[in-house]
């Protein structure tokens, strides 16, 4: 959850640093570059250090964790430093924690200067690698993940490296022609299969234009935007939400929180080599056409039927350069699937609406239909209310913008108008957002009261209550979750948990786990007029705050435990707030003064019981205990094979077994929904009906959507 620290009077705990700090920095020279940097490592320092929830002790220890974090950084896959620079850079591995006292940038000047000039010899290299064909018969092997591999001992091992590295991307890009030229002769005769030698000379010149492409983004890369990198190294080892953003940085993120989006409607993150999906936006392009998900690695990117060109290794900047474009224009990504499986999606282009991200409801008749005739085959258990609701947004900025409580709030009224027996709401998916927003919506089904507590530097722990009395249903409610609800979603969750409120139903582990509050501070407004030649400056985006259950417990790390707990696919891997290192570590406070609801308690355990009893005997749900074991057998490292036919067995195999697990989650037959009078119609706006057609027919099919249904009827008997 961000909270927004701009406005200058939130600057008061950072400016007197600041300016000390400065005072200091004025009595040594500097270029115009290095001015610069000294006075943001300056602003970062002491942010970290007085502003930040869990300040770290400043020793070896975080000298030798930010020395890590940024040797990652800086050469995540080996190809260019070998072990002589890393052992330049390495007796300052120890140094860096009085070089941040410092304010000193002598460890970066020695590193840009290190990482620019290898990347800028590595054309060479890769030029005369790629300029005669690879040996495809012999038995060998590369690893695939480069955090187990070690730099090159001298330049023939760096060599061989990059040898097997292009041997690799070279042998996919052949691969994936001859499966596509053989796909298409299945269902056109007209075409002629090229032979492996005409397939293999177009991969190599295909991969040299690449690697001279990455080659020029690489070297493009400013000395602000690398020192950029090297101030994260820190601010990661204080906990992994906490980041510097420089100055493009900065201005992309508060375009982000505008909440509009353009292009195709996805998130995207950086995930080592890779491009990832991290998000799909609820009603935009990618969304309407399906097949893109949260953790598909975009491996290339076509502009309609044009070559696609190989994202691998790109920045998460240069690759949205390619995937946005104009209106009704189209781009076709290629993936690489959770399982291995890889598929070129194409997606009309279009304007993400803001709507898209607001609440919406629906009716669940309670009735199953066939799927085809539409014939019921199954009778109706009851009337449920649906709401669904994507994230936590509040009108901090225009009275008139949208307020995801109140919309709620509205949602509920409808959902009572129309006489529904029970209410799910659903926050699969849902990262989080507004503290204030999550407060109100649980108060829409418990009244006031307190809801969380919240924890930072300034006034120790405190509960946050929500102040309305009011209840706008107190009948028979669950909450979805999933591994991906985090933050708000999190404190909605546990506060109904705790309260006895309401049966959260999700994964068989917990939700995302993240239990910390983040504020940004513009660095633009933390330095004295005399300094306003360097701007701009950039932001921090500082973690302030820890927030707790009413209970006393906590969702960090730990996330919301569901009551009643579904097989999933990821059930053998780890995913949230675990996977990382430095997270911040669990702890508990005092319990808050609240008065649980007990009048569910008997219905609860009945639905538990039965629902367990239901799921155990659901073959749908027991698929995914195999397909789970798979995911995490291919989540584990890999030794790629360098033989063509040994590869294409590898290959070949991680589709067979992709396959057999296609629409896993998707029933046969159609849970009943129907349109309540606000919404859109063909009528009324044909772009939005279509939207609401395709939700409607995702929820028909949505297994777990199916057994929550159920869970409400019981609860409303």
């Amino acid at each position: 959850m961000i909270q927004r620290l701009m406005q200058r009077k939130n600057l008061k705990y950072l400016l007197p640093l600041v300016v000390g700090a400065l005072v200091v920095l004025g009595f040594k020279w500097f270029g115009p570059e290095e001015e610069k940097e000294a006075v943001i490592f300056s602003l970062v320092r002491d942010a970290l250090t007085n502003v930040h929830l869990q300040p770290k002790e400043v020793g070896d220890a975080l000298s030798e964790q930010v020395y890590e974090n940024y040797l990652n950084t800086l050469d995540y896959n080996k190809l260019f430093l070998t072990q002589n620079e890393v052992d330049q850079l390495a007796g300052y591995k120890k140094e860096l924690d009085n070089l941040f006292q410092l304010g000193d940038t002598r460890f970066f000047t020695l590193s840009y200067g290190l990482i620019t000039r290898t990347i800028d010899a590595s054309k060479e290299i890769y030029t005369q690698l790629l300029s005669e064909p690879f040996d495809y018969t012999l038995d060998e092997r590369i690893g695939n993940n480069p955090e187990s591999r070690t730099f090159a001992r001298n330049n023939e091992e760096h060599v061989e490296f990059w040898r097997k590295h292009l041997k690799w991307r070279v042998l996919n890009r052949i691969y994936e022609k001859d499966r596509a030229q053989k796909e298409d002769a299945e269902t056109d005769e007209t075409v002629e299969l090229k032979s492996f030698e005409t397939l293999e000379i177009k991969a190599r010149e295909k991969e040299l234009e690449l690697q001279n492409e990455w080659h020029e983004d690489l070297m493009d890369v400013s000395r602000l935007e690398w020192f950029g990198m090297y101030m994260n190294a820190y601010c990661e080892a204080f906990d992994p939400h906490t980041s510097y953003l420089a100055p493009q940085q900065n201005e992309d993120f508060e375009l982000s929180m505008t909440g509009q989006f353009e292009g195709i409607g996805a998130q995207l993150k950086q995930d080592g080599d890779y491009i990832t999906i991290e998000r799909i936006i609820v009603g935009s392009a990618c969304w309407r056409q399906g097949d893109l998900e949260a953790g598909d690695k975009i491996l290339a990117v076509a502009q309609g039927e044009a070559e696609p060109v190989d994202v691998v290794g790109y920045k998460v900047r240069d690759g949205i350069k390619l995937i946005r474009g104009k209106k009704g224009s189209e781009v076709r990504l290629t993936v690489k699937k959770k399982d291995g499986a890889r598929q070129v999606i194409p997606i009309i282009r279009d304007i993400v609406e803001i709507e898209s991200t607001f609440a919406r409801s629906t009716l669940l008749d309670g009735a199953v239909y066939d799927k085809k005739t539409g014939e019921c085959i199954q009778e109706s258990i009851g009337k449920t209310g649906y709401i669904r609701l994507p994230k936590f947004y509040v009108n901090f900025y225009d009275k008139n913008n949208h307020n995801a409580a109140e919309d709620v709030k509205n949602e509920i009224i409808k959902l009572k108008e129309a006489g529904v027996e029970g209410m799910i709401l659903d926050l699969r998916g849902n990262g989080g957002g507004s503290l204030q927003a999550a407060i109100e919506i649980a108060g829409l089904f418990t009244g006031n009261g307190p809801m969380v507590q919240v924890k930072n530097f300034q006034s120790g722990t405190r509960a946050k209550n929500n102040r309305s009395s009011s209840v706008y249903w107190d009948g028979p409610l669950v909450v979805l979750v999933n591994e991906y609800s985090a933050s708000a979603s999190e404190i909605v969750s546990a506060a109904l948990q705790d309260r006895g409120r309401a049966l959260i139903v999700g994964p068989s582990k917990s939700t995302y786990g993240k239990g910390t509050v983040q504020n940004m501070f513009d660095f633009d407004r933390a330095v004295p007029a005399s300094l306003k030649q360097l701007k701009p400056l950039g932001a921090i985006k500082i973690t302030t705050e820890k927030f707790y259950r009413i209970s006393g417990g906590t969702t960090q790390l730990q996330g919301v435990v569901p009551d009643i707990s579904l097989p999933g696919a990821y059930d053998g891997i780890e995913i949230g707030e675990k996977e990382y290192e430095n997270a911040l570590a669990i702890d508990f406070v005092e319990k808050a003064d609240f008065t649980p609801i007990t009048q569910w308690e008997k219905q609860f355990t009945k639905a538990k019981k039965s629902a367990q009893k239901r799921v155990a005997s659901n073959p749908a749900f027991t698929k995914y205990e195999a397909y789970a074991d798979w995911i995490a057998e291919g989540d584990k490292d890999k030794w790629i094979p360098l033989n063509y036919n040994n590869y294409l067995g590898f290959q070949d195999s991680i589709k067979s077994a992709s396959e057999a697990y296609k629409n896993l989650s998707k029933l046969n037959d159609s849970l009943g929904i129907v349109a309540l009078d606000h919404h859109p119609t063909v009528a009324t706006d044909s772009a939005q009906a279509e939207i609401y057609h395709k939700w409607y027919k995702g929820l028909s099919k949505d297994l777990v959507l199916r057994e929550a249904n159920i869970i409400v009827s019981e609860l409303a008997q």
